[in-house]
């Protein structure tokens, strides 16, 4: 069956062209604080920029019936809402919240990936479907009996960065950062100006400009 690809915005589509490098400039310049979540949260695998606007979910560790937590397991996966980073919030460090069956079934539903303040497993299986997965470690261990989501399209928070649904997302090799919705065009814009602006710095300097110069000429590097 072929699989769908996630719905065309155009707004989605120019943040995956950006990279965290220049958002987290144009951010910071536009006086914003803690908006780039911790340095524990990597990519399976670097390759394409995670780009697009979030939905949350939380959850609490427990003890409940296996069939409790696979029935809540998959209706979380039946409503993350095609388009979107799926972002989950455990407030655990024991479990993996994401493995093949339910990356595969996000990549089906149309997600542009999966971000877990938490572990992952079945690693070798989600490289194999190319479906972008950030996670803090690795671990067999599964939510079975143990785990049940709580809240859904909340705020929650990661490290110091507060996410609201509707935020975005941009994830790259050099991190992850939460762009706010209600500026989130804007920034997207800036950023795609200081881009062109680095693109005339470099040719200046490969054409022999002194470095300093081409900073004063352009006022960015």
């Amino acid at each position: 069956m072929t699989r769908p690809a996630p719905p065309r915005d155009p707004l989605s589509d120019r943040l995956a062209g950006c990279y965290s490098g220049v958002l987290h400039d144009v951010m910071r310049a536009a006086g914003l604080r803690n908006f780039v979540l911790p340095p524990t949260l990597r990519p399976l695998e670097p390759g394409p920029r995670m780009a697009g606007p979030v939905f949350t979910v939380s959850g609490r560790a427990t003890t409940a019936d296996p069939h409790e937590t696979l029935l809540a397991w998959t209706g979380l996966l039946s409503r993350a809402p095609a388009g979107h980073v799926l972002v989950i919030q455990p407030h655990d460090r024991e479990l993996a919240f994401m493995g093949e069956l339910s990356a595969e079934t996000l990549q089906f539903k149309g997600l542009r990936g999966a971000l877990v303040d938490g572990g992952c497993r079945d690693v070798e299986f989600i490289l194999e479907l190319g479906f972008p997965v950030w996670a803090t470690h690795y671990t067999p261990r599964d939510i079975v009996g143990a785990w049940l989501p709580t809240e859904f399209d909340q705020p929650l928070q990661i490290g110091d960065v507060q996410i609201a649904p509707g935020d975005y997302l941009c994830a790259d090799r050099d991190g992850a950062l939460r762009v706010p919705r209600a500026q989130a065009a804007e920034l997207v814009e800036q950023a795609e100006q200081a881009m062109a602006k680095e693109s005339l710095v470099r040719k200046a300097i490969l054409e022999g400009l002194d470095p300093q110069q081409a900073y004063l000429r352009h006022g960015k590097f």
